[in-house]
């Protein structure tokens, strides 16, 4: 059986998270305010209704996130740096997207549910790369560099998302591309086109199904990990590297957050 596709905007997605809100309505205005986002930006065809319920989705989720990160808020709009779309400055070709030039993560208005961690790590991906590696360019995406052996800057954070790096690319006796990345590989071989092995995808793919596997659910920030006809492509982390790669990702945020709450 198959995951059902991601709902639209008017019909409820699941979530049993933390009464962030206490059944209020919250606006994007609210959003910004608390998490520090650069801009947000809602598509002109986004009418009041939809504008509202979006909010309250984007709000939970995010919340949500930061309660399965054990981060602080300023991380989820990666120090301020991060700008929100919705229902505007989306990718023709997909309903979610990380919008690199303008630091910029959009939603479609109908169908971009369930995708928000994954933009979020690439948005993480691109933000945390100069803080990563010594000499590294402001386009560049540190899932990308890792694989060119570029010098770490020397932290404990940055030994820590490392070994998150060598978990989901390599094997356990780190000679070998990991079976998670050899299965990517096989699906853009039957695709006839090069996207899931791409580092940066198999680093936001790793990071869905690590949150999609906690204990808080939340179907507008991720689904789709486990049962969807993608993941039986093979292109989600599976038994024990899935875990491992989950224990190594929230190890790093829970120090990442602690580190930053001292």
């Amino acid at each position: 059986m198959t995951e059902p596709r991601p709902p639209r905007l008017h019909q409820p997605y699941y979530r049993n998270g933390a009464s962030h809100r206490d059944g209020a309505d919250v606006s994007f205005h609210d959003i910004v305010k608390m998490f520090g986002f650069r801009t947000v930006t809602i598509g002109k065809w986004v009418n009041k209704e939809e504008q509202q319920l979006a909010a309250n989705l984007f709000f939970d989720a995010l919340c949500d996130l930061m309660d399965i990160l054990g981060i602080p808020e300023r991380v989820i709009s990666l120090n301020g740096n991060l700008s929100l779309a919705f229902g505007s400055g989306g990718n023709k070709h997909s309903s979610a997207h990380y919008e690199s030039t303008s630091k910029t993560l959009a939603l479609a208005k109908n169908a971009g549910g369930g995708a928000l961690a994954h933009e979020w790590m690439h948005a993480f991906d691109h933000y945390i790369c100069d803080k990563l590696f010594i000499h590294s360019k402001t386009d560049e995406f540190a899932s990308v560099i890792w694989l060119t052996d570029r010098q770490l800057h020397q932290h404990p954070l940055n030994q820590k998302l490392d070994q998150v790096f060598a978990t989901t690319f390599l094997s356990e006796d780190k000679r070998t591309a990991s079976e998670y990345v050899e299965r990517s590989v096989l699906a853009d071989k039957h695709l006839d086109h090069f996207y899931y092995a791409q580092p940066q995808e198999l680093l936001a793919r790793a990071f869905e199904a690590c949150i999609q596997d906690q204990r808080i659910k939340n179907a507008f920030l991720v689904q789709g990990t486990k049962q969807s006809p993608e993941a039986k492509l093979g292109i989600y982390p599976q038994a024990k590297l899935r875990q491992s790669i989950s224990h190594k990702l929230l190890d790093y945020f829970c120090h990442l957050g602690q580190a930053i709450n001292k």
